[in-house]
Parts: C-alpha cells; structure tokens; sequence
C-alpha cells in the first residue's frame, strides 16, 4: 500500500523505468541476449517467456541442481524457457500459477538437457576437493556459455546421447579459497559485468542438524529467565566424559526460546590434563580456529566482545585435545539463558556437502563474478574491499555472506562503505524468468486514516523486507494466512522488485487488504546502512531510489543503521536526504529492545523499532506501555514483528487481548497521527 500521491504517479511510473546507478558506468548485455539493461535502470529486464519447460529437480542431487541452474542461465539468457522446481516451501507449483505462462512438467529433467544442449558450448568441471571451485566454474560458465558440472557428471555428459566437451576442468587448479578467488578476480574480472556483484555459498552443507543431536548432553543451563547479565560469571564445565573420539564440540543454545534472549559467551578457556589448549574472546582471530558452526549467532563489541545466540539459534566450538588426555575442561565467561550442551559429531567430508543452484541462472545469464569472502578473515576481506572498490556507487551485491549474523552486519557495512547496497537472494529461484515479467497498474486500496484521539496507536511491522527470497517463499505463506487483513501490518519488502520479479510484487499489490501496508526496507531501495555510505553519493542515491520507491509504491522506508555491528542515531545529512530526496513522511529505525519517537529538525518524525519474536513479547510491552500511559495525550509504539517467527495469525489472536484503548494502525497512518500530534504538516 502508498500514500495517495503515489496512485497518481503510478501512470506515467509504469512506461519508464529508473535505476539507482544511472551514474554507473554501463556494461553491454552478453551476445546472443534478449536482456534489456539501459543505462537508466537498475537490474536487468529478460523477455517474457511464451512457454516454460519445468525441471522438477528438488529431489536431485546438489551436482544436478547446480548444472540446470547454470544451463538454466545460457538458456535464458536469449529467452526464458526453462524453469526448476527447486523449492516446495510455499507450495510447488504456486508460483507457476501465479506466472500464468504455458507450462509442462518434465519428471525426467535429463529430457530437458537433451533439448537445450545445443545451446551450450560445453562444460566446466569443478573440483569437488576445493569447494570455492564452483563459484569460480559458475563465473566461467556464464562467460564461455556452458553448464558447470562434477567430475562424475562430466564423465557421463561427455557420451552420447549428450557428447558435450569439457572446456575446462579446474581439479587440481586452487589449493584453497584464497587462491581460488585471487586467480578469479586477476584472470576473470574484467570480463564479467561490473554493474552487479553476486556473493554465493559454494555448498549448503550443515554441520549440525536441527534440534539437540542424539550424541549431545546438556551439562549447564540457566532456569531462571535472565536478560540483565546479573548472572555473569565464569562456568567451570567438565568435558572429560565426552573424550574418546577426535573432538569434543561444545553447543550454546537459547534456553528460552519464546522470548528472543539468548545465551552470552564473553571468553572460553578449554585446558587438556591442565594444559591450556584454547582461550579466545569471540570475535577475534583466535576464536576462529574453534568456532565450528555459527547458526545465525552474532556478535557485540559491547562488553570488551561477547558471542549470543537468541531466538532459538545456537552457536558451536569444537575442540581437538591431544590424543590419551584423561582430562578436559572449560571454564566460561557468560551470562543470561543460556544452555550449554556438549559431544561428538562425525565432521562432514567434502563429498557430503552439495552444492546448489539458486540464483545462478542469474549470475550466469548477466556473466556476473560470483565468489564468496569472508569479512572477519584479513586476507578475504582485503579482496572483498578490492572487489567492492572497483564497482561504481549504486552498485547491486546479490546473494548473502559468510559467517552468518556477524557475516551480514560487517559485509553490509563493507558494501555501504564502498555505495554498494545488498539484496539478499541466494536462495531465489528462477529469476531469469521472474525478470521477464512486467509491472502492472495496480489501484492501491487505501483506506481514511482514523481520526487522532488520546489512544496508544501501536504499528507493526513484519522483518525481512531487505530478502528478496522471503518474498518468494515465506512471505507467500504469510500472507496465505486467513487472519491477514485483521488486524493493520506492515509488509517491508524491496522495491527493486520492479525490476527484477514484477509478477511477484504485482501479486502482493493486487491481493492486499486495506490492512496491508507494504514499506521498503530496510533500508530502502535494497539493504545498507546509511551512516556507512559515503556522503558525496548518497543524496543522489536518495533521489533515484525515490523513483524506485514511486514506482513500486513503497514511499515509506524502514531503516537499519549500524556501525561496527552496533545500532547509531540517524545522522543529519542522512535524515535531510530520507526527508528531502527519498520524501518520507517518517521513519521507522533500527530494531532496539525500545520503543519511542523523535522529531529530527523538528519536520521528520523517526519512530523506533522494537523488535519482537512471539505475539506473548508483544502483548507484555504493550501492557507496559499502557502502565505507564497518562492518558492525556496519544502515546505511539511501533513493534517489529520477526517473520520467521509470527503470523499473521499471532497478530489477531494479540489484539484480542487487547483493549479500546489501543488502535492498531498503518505505518502511513501511523506518521500522519504522530505530525498530528506534534503539529507538523501533513500530506
């Protein structure tokens, strides 16, 4: 949903577009392409499929997956008719539906590679010992019109009935990932377009699976819900009975995982028969050595450094003591609720680990470098900033990083450094075909805003806006859910949808309810943190991204502003530019454990964000808030609402306990009754 001028723009919107690197020098699209990608528009354009041949590939193995998704990308790129099943998440076919493009479903996708080969060139074999290696292949396949494929997979594609040749083999060629990606970037880079940045995992292996493994027992674990570290102390834990194989892990999980507070881990000292074999703060660069799976932890430079886990993520240290020590122990620092569990794990080999194929049809269609770096490794992150430098401001970086929580926060702010913005799709399917959909008029419902009274007006906004795969996959769910249209939600979601997956953003547009209010963010047109972003680009960035905002009818923006993995204020020409150039009427800010209103440069209402992971966190603070309610005058709270963990269905059930006295309301609703309140103007 928009603000009432955007409908009037809509019209003339729709027959032009607009791109945030209008000021980014233009890269012509690949030969025998279809792809339309002037310099005035920000993602590629594909033309629109007539007739789709369906791969169901979701039950394939990962070398498979990886050789459609990449032959999917030759084949598209001239024009989209191929498209994989690679996801049943929001149902397996919905999307194809929802397409309305002719279709037919092949069970048998070796079917499919026999009609299309002839539009491959050949094969780059990856080398399975060096996983980063099909990052490398993918980069090749796109320039040299190939598929990637494994050495097992090439010794049968070579023979008939397929007879395609290897036109190179990288066994043998990297000893590592450093070395991998130095002889990319020397050798490849300047090949590849420099208009986007595609950052891919090279595998989707997970060294733990969900829940607390079999093999594990929990030997410490706070009872009480504690969230003011008055619990800190130092945790001495006998390891001893878990030694006999090659390691022992150590697992930190959230021992309340219903109220978003998690265990804190300030220093870990582990000795063998007395003799110190590992002590690290987390977050340094001796912590790496033993961090064996991170599960979504962050990190906090508060406190001298600590490691947490909320939500029900868990964070993993693995220990090799030397062979017959009798004893082994652990001595922790940290605090609040946390469950502390250890045992043994036989480590996946390379061959269990499968690669996958999303979002490479993209990145081979539009002949992008696909690599993946790691933002707390020196060596990595000096040619994640090389990369990054070479790049005009404006510059997209599709796909995610590494490392997890910690990964997004220092690679987003890296990427804002440097006027590159993120948008995160590493697991979006089919792009080359959703890029060849286009945008719709669409008559936004917008309902009258209520009138202002002495209430508490409470807006709540759903997380993830920034993931362009939570748009085609959990937010369909979301929104499938039969309580949507309730109760008033906000829906963040990112504008450059326009560009790259109109179909998607025209379904989302066309079935919203008056209740359904859809905002970009964070932070805008595509994810980034604005105190990072240099100054000289960012007011022009501001009025492309207005253009973007216009034309996908999200003109309110939902920001997120950090620096060193830590939320900061708004800074002046920051604000001026949201205010002036994208035209917002207010902001929300940040994800705090607060709430509350600010009036910058008394124009520009900024309301923070108070994040919440179940429906029960919500209904406490908003007693809260009414505890402490004069009545006298409208108090306003603005909720976060984790998607991965709340419904549309919570939020109903919420309200009903609620009581007269609070209004729910859209985020444009929402800043019209705050500058009510405060005597600012109102549009």
């Amino acid at each position: 949903m928009v603000r009432k001028f955007a409908v009037f723009c809509l019209a003339w919107i729709c027959t032009f577009t607009f791109s945030i690197s209008t000021y980014a020098a233009p890269t012509a699209a690949p030969s025998n392409s279809s792809i339309r990608w002037p310099k005035d528009q920000e993602l590629p354009r594909f033309a629109q499929a007539k007739k789709l041949d369906v791969a169901d590939v979701y039950d394939a193995p990962g070398d498979v997956r990886l050789l459609f998704a990449t032959m999917q990308g030759v084949v598209n790129r001239t024009l989209p008719r191929i498209y994989l099943l690679e996801s049943q998440e929001e149902g397996r076919l919905t999307w194809l539906e929802t397409l309305k493009t002719p279709y037919t479903v092949h069970q048998d996708y070796w079917t499919i590679l026999k009609k299309y080969k002839h539009e491959l060139n050949g094969l780059i074999v990856y080398d399975p010992e060096v996983p980063d290696s099909i990052n490398v292949a993918t980069t090749l396949a796109g320039l040299k019109n190939a598929a990637v494929a494994s050495p097992e997979l090439a010794a049968k594609l070579t023979k008939a009935p397929y007879h395609l040749r290897v036109l190179e083999d990288l066994r043998g060629k990297f000893r590592d990932r450093m070395d991998a990606y130095t002889w990319q970037y020397e050798n490849l880079w300047n090949q590849t377009t420099h208009r986007m940045l595609v950052g891919l995992s090279p595998d989707t292996s997970i060294q733990i699976p969900p829940g607390l493994p079999e093999s594990f027992k929990v030997i410490a674990e706070e009872s009480e819900q504690i969230r003011d570290a008055s619990n800190k102390n130092t945790y001495n834990l006998d390891l001893s009975e878990f030694l006999g194989g090659d390691s022992v892990y150590l697992r930190f999980d959230d021992a309340f995982t219903q109220d978003g507070w998690g265990p804190a881990v300030h220093e870990v000292t582990v000795k063998a028969d007395g003799r110190t074999i590992a002590q690290f703060v987390p977050g340094t660069s001796e912590e790496e050595p033993f961090l064996y799976d991170r599960q979504n932890s962050a990190l906090s430079a508060g406190d001298g450094g600590h490691r947490f886990a909320d939500n029900g993520h868990y964070f993993v240290y693995r220990f090799a003591p030397p062979a017959g020590t009798k004893q082994l122990t652990a001595s922790v620092v940290m605090w609040n609720q946390f469950k502390v569990s250890a045992g043994q794990l036989q480590p996946l080999s390379s061959e269990q680990k499968e690669p996958y194929g999303y979002l490479r049809d993209y990145a081979v269609a539009n002949k992008a470098m696909v690599f993946w770096l790691e933002s707390n490794v020196p060596e990595q992150k000096a040619l994640f900033e090389q990369i990054m430098s070479e790049v005009e401001p404006g510059t997209p970086y599709l796909g995610w990083f590494s490392n997890d929580v910690q990964g997004e926060f220092s690679s987003v702010e890296i990427a804002s450094n440097h006027g590159v913005y993120v948008l995160a799709a590493d697991w979006f399917s089919n792009l080359t075909v959703f890029s060849g959909t286009r945008p719709k008029k669409v008559e936004d419902r917008i309902p009258a805003a209520p009138p202002l009274q002495n209430k508490i007006y409470v807006t709540l906004t759903f997380s993830e806006g920034d993931n362009f795969q939570y748009n085609q996959h959990k937010m369909r769910n979301l929104w499938e859910d039969p309580a949507r249209g309730q109760v008033p939600i906000n829906w963040t979601s990112s504008p450059l949808l326009y560009d790259a997956a109109p179909a998607i953003l025209n379904y989302y547009r066309q079935t919203a309810t008056e209740n359904d209010f859809i905002m970009a963010g964070p932070s805008g047109a595509g994810y980034f943190y604005p105190e990072a972003w240099p100054k000289d680009t960012f007011t022009r960035f501001m009025d492309e991204s207005y253009k973007y905002a216009v034309s996908s009818g999200m003109t309110l923006p939902y920001v997120l502003n950090r620096i060193n993995g830590e939320n900061v204020p708004l800074g002046d020409s920051y604000a001026a530019a949201y205010e002036h150039n994208y035209k917002a009427d207010g902001l929300l800010l940040s994800w705090e454990d607060r709430y509350g209103v600010e009036i910058w440069n008394d124009s520009l209402p900024i309301s923070i964000l108070q994040g919440v992971s179940t429906a029960q966190d919500a209904l406490r603070i908003l007693n809260e808030s009414k505890a402490a309610w004069d009545g006298k005058s409208p108090q306003f709270v603005s909720l976060g609402l984790l998607a991965w963990s709340m419904t549309p269905s919570d939020v109903a059930t919420l309200r009903k306990e609620l009581g007269d006295e609070f209004e729910f309301v859209r985020a444009d609703h929402y800043f019209k009754l705050i500058r009510e309140t405060y005597g600012l103007p109102v549009n």
